[in-house]
């Protein structure tokens, strides 16, 4: 009757609109997330700064004073908090792609471990999803193990962004933080390093799949002084978020982010996805491609506290054709064609 008819058409506006909501909550939540990579450190540093000409700068001293107690706790493993990684942002945040973690392997809570993430993107976005927060269900795959993603270690000496980072379990990308966690914080813990860095970032575009890692192995060693398996990590997708300028080897353009690469220790790309209210247009936030994230198979590693260059190339060699593998197998399931190749360089 009438009454069914109206209560079916209430039904399907009530839907709707909860339909539009999600996406909008999505939205926002990757908004905040482009805004912290970018522009979260400067502007807590600028507003520590104002804050201490005002009335108010009893409260900024205080701060500084709990920054300079609290410096090197990002070389000691961080201060992670598991409420802040199962916010619910992270499940919209997630679902914005969406962002999928594929395990293939057990990883035994007895050792530990260095995931070599592949590749970098812009913001390595499927990266921060998985392994700093919960979202795509990274402590259930792999109970017992404790991820620590890391990154520019210059994040850490800006106030605020600092904090918010270790909540996710981020830690800085060097030795000493790596050194900490490896040998001081018992096993079951997994650094993941993103191999290709900055230079990596440079080259990632739609449709190409290359990694920098033919000369990257830092990691290698690492792996082999604290007798870490090594395991290699490879995200389809992530170079399909945003489209980029590519400077060719020998422009201008390539001179000056190696540059900003080599002293400040980050490239600028030159970058852009769609706008905030339209896919339509131009804007920061990524286009919503799927980002699945496959976790390959772990190597095995001796502990050898002075590894040899021969030794280092060795278990270097082993981990390129076990992460080619790895793309080799999964490729045509996530919409690549089987001619595709990995480029390594």
């Amino acid at each position: 009757g009438t009454g069914s008819s109206i209560l079916s058409a209430l039904q399907d506006l009530f839907w709707l609109s909860k339909s539009k909501l999600e996406k909008q909550l999505q939205i926002i939540s990757v908004l905040q997330w482009v805004l912290t990579f970018l522009v979260m450190g400067v502007a807590c540093t600028l507003l520590l700064l104002y804050v201490l000409c005002t009335d108010c700068w009893a409260i900024a001293a205080l701060y500084l004073a709990w920054l300079a107690f609290d410096w090197n706790t990002p070389k000691k493993g961080g201060r992670r908090s598991q409420w802040v990684r199962n916010w619910a942002i992270w499940r919209y945040f997630r679902d914005y792609f969406p962002i999928r973690l594929v395990k293939t392997h057990n990883l035994l809570t007895t050792r530990n471990y260095i995931f070599g993430y592949h590749p970098h993107g812009i913001m390595g976005l499927g990266a921060f999803c998985n392994f700093s927060t919960e979202a795509t269900g990274v402590g259930q795959k792999f109970p017992g193990i404790r991820p620590h993603l890391a990154t520019l270690a210059g994040n850490f000496r800006m106030p605020i962004l600092r904090d918010y980072l270790m909540s996710g379990g981020i830690c800085p990308v060097n030795r000493d933080s790596i050194d900490y966690i490896l040998s001081q914080s018992g096993s079951g813990n997994a650094i993941v390093i993103v191999v290709g860095g900055a230079a990596e970032s440079l080259d990632c575009t739609p449709g190409r799949n290359s990694v920098t890692l033919r000369n990257r192995k830092g990691f290698v060693r690492l792996a082999l002084r604290h007798g870490a398996d090594l395991v290699p990590v490879y995200s389809f997708g992530e170079n399909e978020v945003y489209k980029q300028v590519i400077f060719e080897e020998g422009s201008w353009g390539r001179w000056v982010q190696k540059k900003f690469q080599k002293y400040i220790g980050f490239a600028p790309c030159i970058f852009h996805g769609r706008g905030l209210f339209s896919s339509n247009t131009w804007g920061l936030l990524p286009y919503p491609k799927p980002i699945t994230t496959v976790v390959g198979e772990p190597i095995t590693v001796p502990k050898i506290d002075n590894p040899s260059p021969k030794e280092v190339d060795f278990y270097h060699s082993m981990y390129v054709d076990s992460l080619v593998r790895l793309f080799d197998k999964y490729k045509g399931k996530f919409g690549l064609p089987e001619a595709e190749r990995l480029e390594v360089n």
